[in-house]
Order: structure tokens, then C-alpha cells, then sequence
């Protein structure tokens, strides 16, 4: 069984798959208990949940994944020192690999929540394990062997809109194309999937879905899962942006107990930017997703759960005292004070034909799956911000041309001056100002020609382009706040402060114990920088609240529920 490569193995292999030594594991062993396995048995199986990290005293266990679904390929090879785990196992969720006993072993297994507590209390040993974990998830990404298998044709807007849900996600996932796999035309086959139903996803459990929802495919991953309805949280964050990371990062570090909800996935607009070159401590830059992984997955270190994707769609007194949030799908979260980090959506161009385009051809982020599907074509961006910038220099790298259409006279008013400079050096971007688009034209849901307009002569351009971004910036979103008595100002956004009239803190609204930061808050600065230091600053304020008698009085969590404090 040959193993399996990918770039990141053969750069950082000494820190993925570290040998750890018997002092180190007689340390670690205080975390978990001794298992034994016999040569042959499971000690991880695809789609289990529950496995927290697993250290090898003595004996040798090969973890492999499938391609296909079928073919087992070879992963690694732990001996004694080396551990089971990733990512997946931080919170508990479903394995993505199986992992097997080649001949007798002694194991020390450590749960999910006394993992978290030995990457907290073990400052040294945690941050070489926590690397680990990072860079095997990296390398099961790269490398396409794990995860759910998408069954469907390249720039089907469906597939798109899947792949970027597990790509924004951070999760592994393979795609079999049936014009070209001929593994995808045997699950076809096997399952009797219809044309208009592709595509099909092939969860790691075994369940077959049929084109499925964002919410769907995530539970069959096991991603989300039912919230207790008795459990009440001290602080439910809504929104998984920068600001809410921050405040869950920093809240869940202070021993608080945290639920972060998002109806998308971590990372808000800044994860979407291909690359952000202004934020404090990355000289060189850094990708938003990059940024927001880790701040994801430092969350979860400290204890934090995520509901992602779920949807919070109505904020309410709970009878019992605190809040209580309904989600989109029926279900209540409950807790003693809330966090509304819910940030933005994506504006509109107000053209009637938008709507038939946005599945596959409108884009409102420029990831690697926009990149793939427009290589080499001609693409037009409208927008003049900082994120509209950092597409263009990524785009650029892909597309044969980029059109950059900007209503004003030019960038200098809207854009930083290092990325003007940088867009003036790309020879294949063309900056049109005075623009407005008129038109979009083509068939089957599928973009054909963009026209637009020079609002100084009038003359009409009009080209073959198959893929429009539109960066013309984002409105609050907020709507899910109507009757919930948080007051909103003309344009939606979150009053706080003594502007809500309520004279306490300057990041709480005028529901006491409901606080607003980040992108939906009226007067915030729209910057990542910004967004993070609200987050950590709004956790102050959550403290004081919930000393106060009138916070709602609950049971407090159990030592699994809080990660241990260090000083």
C-alpha cells in the first residue's frame, strides 16, 4: 500500500507526524487511559465520533483513506511515540480516516475535552501537538483522499456551491467528474441517481444525498448537531467573522462557556480575501482563510463550540431568564447574554437579469474555486474597496484579463495606496472608471456578454465574459433582529452605546446584556484589525454583565465544559 504525498508532507513531515519520548508521554498519559488492541482491530473508523488523541506507547498503527470510496491508501504509519489525530478530533466530530492495529498495541486515549485541557495545560507539548493537528488537516486537504465524495460536472453551479461551502469550511472533500471519473459513472450506477439529480455528495458514513442543502450535507458530516435545549450558554456569539472569533477566542480562554453560530461558515468577508497585507504581525501577508482558520481553530482550543451552518433567525427574552435565539431550522439556543457579530451581506447590482446568473456565473468572493473556474478566460470585478483590490491581484494570476469597473473617477479615494500600486503594474487588468454595467446576457443560468456604459460620453462596451465579481460592498444583516427590541439605526445597523440610549457600555445595545461588534455595528471601522480588537474588547464587558445579579443565575459548567486556566 503505497503512501500517500502531498507538499506540505514532504516540507513539514518532522512536525506532522513528531515521535514524542517516553518522558513526554508519561506526561501526557494523566490526560487519558491505557486501551489495548489486538493486530487487526479498529482504533478509528470513518465517521465515528467521540475519538479525541490517541498516544502510541508500543505496536504500530496504519491510517489510510479511501479514494472513491473504496481503494484504501496509506497515510502514515505511527510507531511507538507518534499519536492518532487531527483537526476532526479537537471537538469531537467525525473521523476521517480509519486507523488499525498492524500488530499488538498499548495506547493511552485522551477525550476531546481532556484534549483541550492538555493543550492548555501543557504550554510546549500543546503547541507541537496543535501544529500537528493544523498541518495533518492541511495535508488531508491537499492530498483529496478523505472526506465526502462529490459526484458532479466541473462549474455545475451546484457542485460550485458545494465545493466552496467544504472549502470555506476547511473541510477535505474528492469530486468525481462522471464526463471523465469512471468511479462517479459506478456510484451513479450503483445508487440510480437520475441527471437532475446530481450532483449527489457520498458522506464518509455511507449516506448518499441527493443535491443536497448546506445544512443537510453538514449534519451527514456531522459538522452540526442538535443543540440541548437545557443547556445555557454564557455568551452565544452570532456570527463567525473576525469579530466573533475574537470574542469567542478570548471568551472561551477566560473559562466562559461559548456557542458560535454562523448560517455560512467561519471567516465572514475576510475569509474570502485572497490576501490581506495590512493586518498587524504578517509582514508578507496572509490569505483571510488562512487568518480565520486559525483563529477557528484556536476557538476550539479553549473549549468553544460552533454551530456552523446554523442559522439564527429571531432573538428573544427567555421566560426563564436570559436569551433565547431560534434558529432557521426550529431549534433554541439559550443563554445569559448574547454577542451580535452577524456582520454584512453582499450587495446587489440592480440589473433584473442578476438573479438568473448568481448559481453560476456571479461571484461575490474570489477564492481558489472562482480562480479554477475562470483560468484563462476574460473577467470583469466591479468594485473599488480594499477587498475588490486584493481580488483583482489574485485574479490576475488566473484569468487571461481582468476588468476593473469603478463608478468614480478612479481608486485613490476608496483603495489603499499599496494595492493602487500593485494593480498598476498587472498588465492583463484594465481599469475602467466612470462605469456603470447596463446588461448581462446569456443562457441556461450561465453568463454570455457584460455591457456597460461611460457615464461621461455615454459609448457602450460590450464583451464575451462568462464570470462577473461583484465587491460593491455589504449591508447589515440585521433583519433577523426585527422585534427583538435591539434598536437599529436608518440603515440598519446596530446602535450602542449612548447612541442606543442606554448609557452603559459603548458596544452594548439597547437590550441590556446584548452587545454588537464588528461590520454590523453602527460606526465601526470596516477593517479585520478593528473587528478583532471589538471582539476582544466586548469580553470585558461580558464579565461585569454576568457578575451583576440580574444576569440570569445557571448551573456552571463542568470541568469537560470549561479548558483548564493556566496562569
Amino acid at each position: 500500500m503505497a503512501e500517500i504525498s502531498s507538499p506540505v508532507r514532504e516540507t513539514r513531515r518532522h512536525q506532522m507526524f513528531p515521535t514524542l519520548t517516553a518522558a513526554e508521554l508519561a506526561r501526557l498519559g494523566r490526560f487519558g487511559s491505557r486501551q489495548a488492541y489486538a493486530a487487526g482491530e479498529a482504533l478509528l473508523r470513518i465517521g465515528e465520533s467521540g475519538h479525541g488523541l490517541t498516544l502510541i506507547l508500543s505496536g504500530h498503527v496504519a491510517v489510510t483513506g479511501r479514494e472513491g470510496g473504496s481503494e484504501r491508501q496509506l497515510i502514515v504509519l505511527h510507531g511507538p511515540g507518534g499519536f492518532l489525530g487531527e483537526l476532526a478530533q479537537l471537538s469531537g466530530r467525525p473521523s476521517l480516516v480509519d486507523a488499525v492495529a498492524e500488530d499488538a498495541v498499548e495506547a493511552v486515549s485522551i477525550p476531546p475535552e481532556r484534549l483541550r485541557a492538555l493543550l492548555v495545560g501543557e504550554a510546549e507539548l500543546g503547541e507541537r501537538i496543535m501544529r500537528a493537528l493544523i498541518l495533518r488537516r492541511v495535508g488531508l486537504l491537499e492530498t483529496g483522499a478523505v472526506g465526502p465524495i462529490v459526484v458532479g460536472a466541473d462549474g455545475h453551479p451546484d457542485v460550485r456551491r458545494l465545493e466552496g461551502f467544504l472549502g470555506r469550511n476547511g473541510h477535505p472533500f474528492q469530486r468525481l467528474d462522471p464526463a471523465v471519473d469512471a468511479e462517479a459513472a459506478t456510484l451513479i450506477a450503483r445508487f440510480r441517481v437520475k441527471a437532475g439529480e446530481l450532483p449527489i455528495v457520498l458522506c464518509p458514513s455511507g449516506e448518499l444525498l441527493r443535491n443536497p442543502s448546506e445544512g443537510e450535507l453538514a449534519r451527514c458530516l456531522g459538522l452540526v448537531s442538535a443543540i440541548d435545549p437545557d443547556r445555557v450558554y454564557d455568551v452565544a456569539v452570532v456570527g463567525a467573522g473576525p469579530a466573533g472569533l475574537a470574542t469567542a477566542v478570548y471568551a472561551g480562554s477566560e473559562g466562559l462557556s461559548v456557542l458560535v453560530l454562523d448560517c455560512r461558515a467561519f471567516g465572514g468577508q475576510a475569509g474570502a480575501s485572497s490576501r490581506i497585507e495590512n493586518y498587524l504581525g504578517f509582514p508578507t501577508g496572509i490569505s483571510g482563510m488562512a487568518l480565520m482558520a486559525r483563529a477557528y481553530n484556536q476557538a476550539q482550543k479553549f473549549g468553544v463550540e460552533m454551530a456552523i451552518p446554523d442559522e439564527a433567525s429571531r432573538l428573544a427574552r427567555d421566560p426563564a431568564g436570559g436569551f433565547a435565539i431560534t434558529l432557521a431550522n426550529g431549534e433554541r439556543v439559550r443563554a445569559r447574554s448574547v454577542v451580535i457579530a452577524s456582520g454584512a451581506r453582499y450587495r446587489r447590482l440592480g440589473l433584473p437579469a442578476l438573479s438568473r446568473y448568481e448559481a453560476a456565473s456571479v461571484h461575490y468572493w474570489a477564492s481558489p474555486v472562482e480562480g479554477r473556474l475562470c483560468a484563462g478566460q476574460e473577467v470583469a470585478l466591479v468594485g473599488g474597496g480594499n477587498s475588490a483590490g486584493q481580488a483583482v491581484v489574485y485574479l490576475a494570476t488566473q484569468a487571461a484579463k481582468v476588468w476593473l469597473l469603478v463608478r468614480g473617477p478612479g481608486l485613490e479615494a476608496s483603495m489603499s495606496h499599496y494595492l493602487i500600486e500593485r494593480i498598476s503594474g498587472l498588465r492583463n487588468v484594465e481599469l475602467a472608471p466612470h462605469t456603470e454595467v447596463i446588461e448581462l446576457a446569456g443562457g441556461g443560468g450561465r453568463l454570455a456578454t457584460i455591457a456597460w456604459r461611460d457615464l461621461r460620453s455615454g459609448a457602450e462596451t460590450r464583451r464575451p465574459i462568462q464570470h462577473l465579481f461583484l465587491f460593491i460592498g455589504a449591508d447589515p444583516n440585521t433583519d433577523w433582529l426585527a422585534a427583538s427590541g435591539v434598536a437599529l439605526d436608518a440603515n440598519g445597523f446596530i446602535r450602542t452605546g449612548d447612541d442606543a440610549a442606554l448609557g452603559r457600555h459603548e458596544l452594548e445595545t439597547s437590550l441590556e446584556g446584548v452587545f454588537a461588534i464588528g461590520d454590523a455595528r453602527a460606526g465601526s471601522t470596516k477593517r479585520v484589525a478593528a473587528a478583532v480588537g471589538e471582539g476582544a474588547q466586548v469580553v470585558a464587558a461580558l464579565h461585569l454583565r454576568l457578575a451583576e445579579p440580574s444576569a440570569t443565575a445557571t448551573d456552571p459548567p463542568t470541568a469537560a465544559q470549561r479548558p483548564a486556566r493556566v496562569s
